[in-house]
């Protein structure tokens, strides 16, 4: 693909997440609502949420670093449309993996919460600042079950780390779901982008009724737009990874687009329904979940993909 092969393919594909993105957020506040007996938005609200956005004045605090801050949300878009782009291109064109795309994924998804903490370090609040602190225990404490979970999607289809690899193993054999690893790898990847979400029980960066907005306090106007639709397009590219990497991927023919769709509904009721149904847990809690339960919990994933593939055995 040329150079303009690729810029082409990031505009679509950051559109397309973005309206998928809008989508699923309208879905997410449909079932929210039914959950608690009311009738929820139309489903143009989260765009008209974003204009509304848009249209208003973006201030800058006077004790922050206006450059990081007004940047970082730039940044943490450009990330998760990018690697949202990498997991449509890949499953539509499966040719065209290349090596490490895997990896390039999970290191693009994890530069959101990176550029989040930075906003909030430059804002220069002390409620913002908390919610960096807190933000970045996270991301210490859900980054290694669910790299680690995702491993045993990469030992169950041969070891590549090629996403074309990946998908051509589950083509083949059945999909990573399909076994006691996989099985307890995708619970593990689902809580551990929960987190990443920033959704209940795992919000403390947020924390509205602690912290205000904690990392977005002293966000406003046009750069909280930016930062809306970052969280839109996560809402999107996290649970198409999961889907990638345990349940087939995606297609957009024949029956294929039907099944792929109700894949990532699958996910997005899943994520819905656990962040309605739990209350929020402290940030030390959190972190004793994560590295105590969850951590152990993807190295029996992997421990047990390891033995499957070592005697053929394919229930493992």
């Amino acid at each position: 693909m040329n150079a303009t092969g690729l810029v082409v393919a990031f505009m679509l594909g950051s559109v397309g997440t973005l309206a998928l993105g809008s989508a699923a957020k309208w879905l997410d506040r449909k079932v929210t609502a039914r959950v608690q007996w009311r009738v929820g938005p139309p489903w143009y609200q989260p765009a008209m949420d974003c204009l509304k956005l848009m249209g208003k004045e973006t201030l800058v605090p006077s004790t922050g670093q206006t450059t990081a801050f007004l940047i970082a949300p730039l940044i943490g878009l450009a990330a998760v449309c990018l690697a949202a782009t990498l997991l449509w291109v890949m499953n539509l064109e499966r040719g065209i993996s290349f090596v490490g795309d895997a990896i390039v994924v999970i290191y693009l998804l994890a530069i959101p919460a990176v550029a989040a903490m930075l906003g909030a370090a430059a804002a220069g609040s002390p409620h913002a600042s908390m919610g960096a602190s807190r933000e970045m225990k996270l991301l210490l404490s859900y980054e290694l079950p669910l790299i680690v979970a995702l491993l045993v999607a990469v030992v169950q289809t041969g070891g590549s780390f090629r996403i074309g690899e990946i998908l051509a193993g589950q083509a083949a054999a059945p999909v990573a779901l399909a076994s006691i690893s996989g099985t307890l790898a995708l619970l593990v990847g689902i809580l551990c982008i929960h987190a990443k979400l920033g959704l209940v029980p795992f919000d403390q960066a947020e924390a509205e009724t602690e912290l205000q907005a904690g990392i977005y306090t002293e966000y406003s106007g046009a750069v909280l737009g930016i930062v809306f639709l970052s969280r839109l397009a996560m809402l999107v590219a996290l649970p198409l990874l999961l889907v990638t990497l345990f349940l087939g991927g995606v297609s957009l023919s024949g029956w294929g687009l039907l099944f792929s769709v109700l894949k990532l509904l699958a996910v997005l009721v899943v994520i819905t329904l656990l962040r309605n149904t739990n209350p929020r847990l402290r940030i030390d809690q959190s972190v004793k979940f994560f590295w105590y339960i969850a951590t152990p919990a993807a190295l029996a994933a992997l421990l047990l993909a390891l033995l499957g593939q070592h005697y053929q055995v394919g229930w493992l």
